[in-house]
């Protein structure tokens, strides 16, 4: 029989747990940080914890241009790469409509303005949970 001690260490996250929850954060408030100096439009962030294994967050946002969507991301990649979180996988910067940069945990997707409305993938992840028993 386990005492209350061991039963309240078993709804303690492990330290582990913590550290990754910490690079997480760290890792998204670096995102939105490079996404607003970089002078990025409508940034969306989306938690995808318990909704998806694809990561822990998607960011959504836009560059005006071709040229500003590819110069967002670039920005983007270098902040990750010099605070030490990793090398991205990367996709689209040949044709910079849509650029979409994957660190693991967090999902970000950088459009053009046309290209997002054309695609939006928010709507999809933005939806209401289909197991709430609210009416809305």
């Amino acid at each position: 029989m386990r005492t209350a001690l061991e039963k309240k260490a078993e709804l303690q996250p492990s330290p582990a747990e913590v550290s990754g929850i910490d690079h997480v954060s760290r890792a998204l408030e670096l995102v939105l940080a490079s996404l607003d100096d970089s002078k990025a439009e409508d940034i969306v962030s989306i938690n995808l914890q318990g909704k998806s294994t694809l990561g822990d967050y998607m960011v959504i946002a836009s560059g005006r241009s071709h040229r500003h969507v590819a110069a967002v991301a670039d920005h983007l990649i270098s902040a990750l790469k010099d605070a030490g979180l990793g090398f991205p996988r990367v996709e689209g910067m040949s044709g910079a409509d849509w650029v979409l940069i994957d660190t693991g945990d967090i999902i970000v997707h950088i459009f053009r303005p046309e290209v997002r409305e054309f695609y939006n993938i928010e709507k999809m992840w933005l939806t209401p949970d289909l197991d709430d028993d609210t009416v809305h």
